[in-house]
């Protein structure tokens, strides 16, 4: 599974939102500062959370967005769905996306990719921005060490 940039943009003018919960609304200008994130696209981002009722928004000299739900109500397995729809790595394991492959029958490697469907799918519903945002960013070192083998991960 890759996620788009739409989402990961999304997601991380989520998580500032999250920062600052209850307090002052962000200005899209701050928010694409902060984010590194083109404010035109942010822009159209931040409408699409707005729909979903995930942030709301504020006009005037002090106004910007804000997260209108709390954060242990919104998880990333929604967010990811919403922008990039279907979460399965192929098709043929998909629930909302399934497209028929002519070798199911006799598939052996169609069960691995069914298990790592179920088991991306369980953890995404289950981290909420509040519980991601408690954790520490990941590392460098993390990202390279503990895993044997695996080009082109």
């Amino acid at each position: 599974m890759r996620v788009s940039k739409k989402t990961d943009y999304a997601l991380r003018a989520l998580f500032t939102l999250v920062e600052h919960f209850g307090g002052q609304p962000i200005p899209i200008r701050e928010l694409a500062r902060r984010n590194d994130v083109p404010k035109r696209f942010l822009e159209q981002i931040m409408l699409a959370l707005k729909s979903r009722g995930w942030v709301g928004s504020s006009a005037g000299i002090h106004g910007g967005y804000f997260l209108a739900r709390h954060p242990s109500k919104i998880t990333l397995g929604e967010v990811v769905r919403h922008f990039d729809g279907i979460i399965a790595p192929i098709d043929c394991v998909s629930l909302t996306g399934y497209v028929r492959c002519s070798q199911e029958s006799v598939c052996r490697f169609r069960r691995v990719f069914y298990n790592a469907r179920n088991y991306l799918a369980n953890l995404m519903d289950q981290a909420t921005l509040e519980d991601v945002a408690k954790g520490m960013p990941l590392t460098p070192q993390e990202v390279t060490s503990g895993f044997m083998g695996g080009e082109g991960i």
